[in-house]
């Protein structure tokens, strides 16, 4: 998927495992130059997209890199390119710990949830001593530098869980803060940090003090990381399209004319030039055909837990408004707030309902939908 890679294989549906995927001979969109882009040097990096664009499954594929070298990358483009030796890798799924009653539950969960990954590494936690961010700093300072590779999936995931709670909101952003202050004082140690997520949170202590940490949602370079454009699934799933044409009685042009009208037009960089299609609508549509052109990606991913509650919290105007384009400033989107000063335009763009169409000038751009679905 895109995202590098991306995503992957119409059979069958769902896998987030790299190294499953390719052993299991699986379609796999080859992104890999792109991946080596942003692994061959030290980097601090964070990348925004939608659910079920991929995020998880590229996260998957730094995670085999790193740990294992090219093992799973035979007859990628990566092949020729990659010739580092392998890391220690912490993979953090922050959505693990969505689940929780309070601050304290939180911090027992989170806190217990990130032992048990750092131990994999050596990281032994003394509960009768210090605090645990104490004694994790404590370890990474004592690590060689570029040593350690921490990837984090979905770290919005517990925020997004008490928007409705300002106070449990602050609480657990406070909790996570140590934990970002933690890396940054330790940074030296970080040979690659990659995060994702679908919203930047302000007064995380990532966004404002991690020393450059770099936000590549909306660089021209990474805008087809994640998702498929449509020389890619011409190329990759020519098979498959071609099974769909003949079950649904179409020609070759038409199909691909109404897979591009329904899950076709996301844009994920400023220039507004390169679009790509949702991937999971993509697949879900190639693993079943017969049954149409269906909404998948709002069925599966299109409800975020930020949206859901922005649109509790907020009287809005009635839905069709939203079909007509929108000028906003291209800041909007790039920097972090806080859920009270979001506005619905950026949140609607983060949560892929919205996407940019084109840019006017200066720094403004027109949102809208990207397509049927």
């Amino acid at each position: 998927m895109m995202m590098t890679q991306s995503i992957v294989s119409p059979l069958p549906l769902g896998t987030s495992s790299f190294s499953a995927l390719r052993q299991a001979g699986e379609i796999y969109v080859d992104k890999t130059d792109l991946i080596y882009d942003l692994a061959k040097n030290r980097g601090k990096i964070f990348l925004a997209r939608p659910r079920r664009f991929g995020k998880s499954l590229l996260i998957s594929t730094f995670e085999s890199l790193f740990k294992h070298g090219l093992k799973d990358f035979s007859g990628l483009m990566i092949e020729k390119l990659w010739n580092d030796h392998s890391y220690d890798v912490v993979r953090l799924d922050f959505s693990e710990v969505k689940e929780f009653d309070d601050a304290d539950d939180f911090k027992h969960r989170f806190y217990e949830r990130l032992g048990s990954k750092f131990r994999e590494v050596g990281f032994n936690f003394q509960k009768s001593s210090d605090e645990f961010v104490t004694q994790l700093s404590a370890w990474l300072s004592k690590r060689p530098n570029s040593s350690l590779v921490i990837l984090i999936d979905e770290y919005d995931a517990p925020l997004t869980q008490c928007l409705g709670n300002s106070v449990l909101f602050n609480q657990i952003r406070t909790i996570m803060s140590d934990l970002f202050l933690t890396f940054k004082s330790n940074e030296g140690c970080l040979r690659f940090f990659f995060m994702t997520g679908i919203t930047k949170f302000s007064n995380t202590s990532i966004f404002s003090a991690f020393n450059n940490l770099k936000d590549i949602s909306w660089k021209p370079r990474y805008g087809t990381l994640l998702g498929y454009t449509a020389e890619e699934i011409q190329t990759y799933f020519a098979p498959y399209l071609q099974k769909a044409s003949k079950c649904l009685h179409l020609s070759d042009q038409s199909l691909m004319s109404l897979l591009t009208s329904h899950y076709d037009g996301y844009c994920f960089e400023q220039n507004a030039r390169l679009k790509v299609f949702a991937p999971w609508s993509v697949l879900s549509f190639l693993d079943d055909p017969e049954s149409g052109f269906k909404n998948y990606w709002y069925q599966s991913g299109g409800q975020p837990s930020v949206l859901m509650q922005y649109l509790l919290d907020h009287k809005l105007a009635h839905p069709s408004s939203y079909s007509e384009e929108k000028v906003v400033s291209f800041s909007l989107l790039e920097a972090p707030h806080q859920y009270s000063d979001m506005q619905m335009e950026a949140l609607l763009t983060q949560a892929g309902y919205f996407t940019l169409k084109q840019v006017i000038g200066g720094d403004f751009i027109r949102l809208g939908y990207p397509n049927q679905e």
